[in-house]
């Protein structure tokens, strides 16, 4: 059967995949980070022949004081340099993120990295990070796994029913506590 001339070409498709497939795309393609220790879920992107062409690991935010239980992150995004394919996986992941119940997913940037794919995929700025000393103390030696001296920014994307800062239950004054 001749194909049409009018017929589009079969696009790239979103796809679940494991943790230790996006594992083994990042160590060959990922510019300069490990892949991560674990994830929440990992989408890829894959061309018709079913060849990978990016992956995005989304797991709980790294900072501590950002894990508020509605919050996702997205720990690394890594291409073979096919057009699109981030702003493609970065949508993707908020469609997912959202359908699971996360009111906002952020996800990190070096600072001389221009973010056009975030802003593609409607992704704002929401702050700069100065670059850190790093994590290793002279009592707790740790090895460095690749963001540390480098400046950063945060992006996020959020519903719109999200609130600035989450409720937190407050805690019952105990007994002859001033208040």
């Amino acid at each position: 059967m001749i194909a049409s001339p009018h017929r589009r070409p079969a696009r790239p498709r979103v796809r679940p995949i494991s943790y230790r497939q996006a594992r083994d795309f990042i160590t060959t393609h990922h510019q300069h980070l490990t892949p991560p220790q674990g994830h929440t879920f990992s989408l890829g992107l894959s061309n018709p022949a079913g060849m990978l062409l990016g992956v995005a690991v989304v797991g709980r935010p790294l900072a501590r004081h950002l894990d508020d239980g509605l919050t996702a992150e997205i720990t690394r995004l890594a291409t073979d340099g096919s057009r699109n394919a981030c702003s493609v996986l970065l949508a993707a992941a908020w469609r997912v993120a959202r359908h699971m119940g996360y009111q906002r997913m952020i996800t990190y940037t070096r600072a001389d990295e221009p973010g056009n794919s975030l802003r593609a995929a409607g992704w704002t700025t929401t702050a700069d990070l100065p670059a850190t000393p790093g994590r290793g103390r002279p009592s707790r030696p740790r090895t460095p796994h690749g963001a540390d001296r480098i400046a950063r920014t945060r992006w996020q994307v959020t519903t719109p029913d999200w609130t600035r800062e989450p409720r937190r239950p407050r805690r019952p004054r105990r007994r002859g506590e001033a208040g």
